[in-house]
């Protein structure tokens, strides 16, 4: 029988890359949470109407790539392809409206969609999001994109460009995808195949196609910011402007709809320069319509997602190491010397610090390989002698300095013996 390996699309995260996702997670939830956005948990998978209602039957994620199965009463069940739908069900179901005020939320978990597997883009993907349900304030829009800028700057990002647009409300996409369609008719022959097919579907993806000559033909397509009434250019330009007074650049692109039917008014996506292809690190906008399309009040909303496993390619680039910090490393070698190993470390482990327990049993050569290898800041030695006496030596790895002390004064010199760094007397 041949080894089981992990299904095409899914990864294990290792340990060695996982510090770059507690970093991401650790600086998310800081920021978010100076800005009152607080946790929600929703399930990963959900009735399947929820999201052909939400997301849209005639989208690509509803029409090609979403998880679905029976389940054994017989009900449609999806693995959640985004977080929005999920958050607005929970949202409607739980009354939150009922308290009042703006619900600001946030989220992280994995994702399921089915696609072609490709460097940042997996079938099981990861994703933060925030969403702001109970206000069409435009600077609600801007307090989002200013949130994902501040994220994506703590972690020391660069080379990022907001690309902004409008897609206007209900009335208006209606008129442009009249427009749009009788502009695109005549090439339809000459529109990749996908494009050909959202024609009569979903019109406006065809504005976001990849295939050459479909942008080509794109390029002299109606723009949307003509087909915009009085109230949506008004607030798409409150937009601009707030996010001019917070020094935010931003670049407009007419062509940039999103790939989901929920969207309404302003659009936008945070693009790296240093991703290739794949670029969008963060994408979002607002959904005025899509609590009351799922069953709840009319209530708008806006929010964004930023997928992770591009944000941690970014990461990487910037920093090719991301390792957990180790103060102490303890080596022991014999009986009574190693039962009293694991009385400091679980000591030192409950005064704050962090501490690896070499558990090998083997030579104190092999065991200080390991401790080089550890990234600890000291190593602590106990054999016979130490066992004996009560003493326990200390290494500092970096300066190779040791020199043996009491035990009760490691406890109480623990800080000091970490931070040590010359070789000053204790």
């Amino acid at each position: 029988m041949g080894t089981i390996k992990a299904l095409r699309g899914t990864r294990d995260i290792l340990p060695e890359e996982i510090g770059y996702w507690q970093r991401v997670e650790a600086t998310a939830r800081e920021i978010l949470n100076r800005a009152a956005y607080r946790e929600i948990r929703t399930p990963i998978f959900e009735e399947t109407a929820l999201f052909e209602r939400g997301i849209g039957e005639a989208t690509d994620i509803v029409g090609k790539e979403m998880y679905t199965f029976s389940d054994r009463k017989e009900r449609s069940i999806t693995l959640r392809p985004e977080g929005t739908a999920g958050v607005v069900r929970s949202f409607i179901e739980n009354k939150l409206h009922g308290q009042g005020g703006v619900q600001r939320l946030w989220y992280t978990g994995p994702m399921f969609r089915y696609e072609r597997p490709q460097a940042g883009r997996q079938r099981q993907f990861h994703q933060i999001g925030v969403e702001a349900i109970g206000t069409a304030d435009p600077r609600a829009d801007v307090e989002v994109i200013a949130i994902a800028t501040d994220i994506l700057q703590a972690l020391g990002l660069k080379n990022l460009h907001l690309a902004l647009n409008s897609v206007g409300n209900s009335e208006d996409r209606q008129r442009y995808r009249e427009a749009l369609v009788d502009y695109l008719t005549p090439y339809k022959e000459e529109l990749d195949p996908d494009s050909r097919d959202r024609l009569t579907r979903n019109p406006l993806r065809i504005l976001d196609s990849k295939d050459q000559r479909t942008q080509e033909i794109a390029l002299s397509a109606p723009k949307i910011y003509e087909y915009l009434g009085p109230d949506s250019q008004k607030h798409f330009e409150q937009v601009q402007t707030l996010l001019t007074d917070l020094g935010i650049s931003y670049e407009l692109n007419h062509r940039l709809v999103r790939g989901l039917d929920y969207y309404t008014h302003t659009a936008f996506e945070i693009i790296s320069d240093d991703l290739g292809a794949q670029a969008t690190v963060c994408g979002g906008g607002r959904y005025d319509g899509l609590v009351q399309e799922l069953g709840g009040p009319e209530t708008p909303a806006v929010g964004w997602a930023i997928g992770l496993e591009r944000l941690i390619i970014l990461l990487q680039q910037l920093d090719a190491t991301q390792t957990t910090a180790i103060d102490f490393y303890v080596v022991s070698r014999g009986t009574a010397a190693e039962h009293q190993a694991l009385k400091i470390a679980q000591k030192l482990r409950q005064s704050g610090f962090s501490v690896e327990l070499d558990l090998s049993g083997s030579a104190f050569g092999k065991q200080f390989k390991r401790a080089d290898r550890s990234g600890a800041a000291v190593c602590l030695i106990l054999g016979d002698e130490e066992a004996a006496n009560g003493t326990v030596q200390v290494k500092w790895l970096k300066t190779g300095q040791q020199e043996a002390i009491g035990q009760t004064e490691l406890f109480s010199q623990s800080l000091n013996i970490r931070n040590r760094v010359s070789s000053a007397a204790l």
